[in-house]
């Protein structure tokens, strides 16, 4: 896989010689329209305004027009999502100025009325934090029904089960759903290209994510933080000798990312990902998610998969791997309806045209039965770390010229959502840009 770090020999080769995607290359082999709207405009949870003026868009374009609508609406505004099968953004508003709302249908968004405001949901997710931090727990505000959708895996039962069910209750009616999933929800660190260390317990493997620029101008890669926090020392190859340091590592807490700096500080690190069968896609940029986004996967264990963004700003309680009775709470991730098995740890999630998303977390399930996977947003991982998608001082292909600075690389993604995992989200779905093959 292309987008690891790579001996100079090798390195012409990466860039002149390794198929990029074409437009027309490969076709995605299903594709699944958006349920959440009736043709009159309504949608779960909330009242149709119709369509009115609503415009077509893609759904890297979403994101700029939320951040239009969050500043239109103020107050007002109450999340958003993509409908992917009209290529539509849907934003939510709260009792408001009806002028601000014709301004809204005039920006080129669905707009749809809805009984929670933006802050009574963001008050009950820290109202959930506070009583229901269980291991094997997570949760994101749904903007497709306006409610907090809770959702407990395997493990949470008899009386961890009672007090999550009295937690949600407690939130008072129409504020949130509780759903269980069959999984486990766990880390994908197993004892895009594999990365191989030696910790304390025995042997890690994990997946690298992006290819960066550290702030000092070193050639670097981000990964997932706990695959940082688990090991110092990291190799390409299984048996072989350490080739990039841990610089930094967050987990648990506000994210889950590393920063990996490579030790030869001439090391060619290309901003692409490899999608396996000689295919790679480029990376342009860094961009923000936005729920109902087809999206792509990459991790040394299973491979290329697809799926769409279900949530944003999710909180992850996952059973600490440390303090056999306690907890390990992430915050601030991206949920998704993409498998995931242990390996694929700080793989990256990207776009079909490019756009580095997330860094690969953990969740439950597997690529045989599918479950819930959460994500580290790049943007985060950017601004903490002060580093640049792109190759460093020695690198190959390194990043476009608005990747200049950290912060130039957080636009303003859609509000915290989170999808309900059913049936009717399988399958990729083409939004306009170069096609991949995955497979769910």
């Amino acid at each position: 896989m292309s987008h690891k770090r790579m001996p100079r020999r090798k390195a012409a080769m990466a860039v002149g010689g390794v198929a990029a995607l074409g437009a027309a290359a490969f076709l995605l082999p299903h594709a699944s329209a958006s349920q959440d709207a009736g043709q009159d405009g309504r949608t779960p949870g909330g009242t149709g305004t119709g369509t009115g003026t609503a415009r077509t868009l893609r759904a890297t374009d979403a994101p700029g027009l939320d951040a239009r609508l969050r500043k239109l609406l103020g107050d007002a505004f109450a999340g958003s999502y993509y409908d992917s099968g009209r290529q539509q953004l849907v934003v939510n508003v709260v009792s408001g100025d009806d002028n601000v709302i014709v301004q809204a249908k005039k920006a080129g968004a669905v707009v749809r009325q809805v009984a929670n405001s933006a802050a009574e949901l963001r008050s009950a997710t820290r109202t959930l934090r506070t009583r229901a931090a269980i291991p094997g727990t997570s949760w994101a505000v749904d903007p497709r029904t306006d409610k907090i959708l809770v959702t407990a895996d395997s493990t949470v039962t008899g009386a961890a089960w009672d007090r999550l069910r009295s937690a949600v209750r407690g939130l008072g009616p129409g504020m949130a759903t509780l759903k269980k999933s069959a999984g486990t929800f766990k880390t994908f660190a197993s004892g895009g290209d594999a990365i191989f260390s030696q910790a304390q317990g025995g042997s890690v493997r994990c997946s690298l994510g992006f290819n960066v620029t550290a702030a000092d101008g070193s050639p670097a890669f981000l990964t997932a933080g706990h695959c940082g926090v688990a090991a110092e020392k990291w190799s390409d190859t299984q048996t072989g000798e350490p080739i990039a340091t841990v610089d930094r590592a967050t987990f648990p807490g506000e994210g889950d990312f590393s920063l990996v700096k490579y030790d030869d500080p001439g090391t060619p690190a290309p901003s692409e990902v490899d999608a396996g069968d000689g295919r790679t896609v480029p990376i342009n940029g860094a961009a923000e998610a936005t729920v109902g986004q087809a999206v792509f996967r990459m991790g040394s264990t299973t491979g290329l998969h697809d799926g769409r963004v279900t949530g944003l700003d999710a909180t992850v309680n996952f059973q600490s791997e440390t303090d056999p009775g306690g907890v390990d709470t992430v915050t601030g991730l991206i949920q998704t309806d993409v498998c995931a098995e242990p390996g694929d740890s700080g793989g990256p999630l990207f776009t079909q045209d490019g756009g580095a998303l997330g860094l690969t977390s953990g969740g439950s399930g597997d690529c045989t039965g599918g479950g819930e996977t959460f994500f580290q947003p790049v943007t985060t991982a950017l601004r903490a770390t002060g580093a640049t998608l792109g190759g460093g001082a020695g690198g190959a292909g390194g990043g476009e010229d608005d990747q200049a600075g950290a912060g130039d690389q957080s636009g303003s993604g859609s509000d915290s959502g989170s999808d309900s995992g059913s049936g009717d989200e399988a399958g990729a779905v083409d939004d306009g840009s170069s096609a991949l093959t995955g497979t769910r």
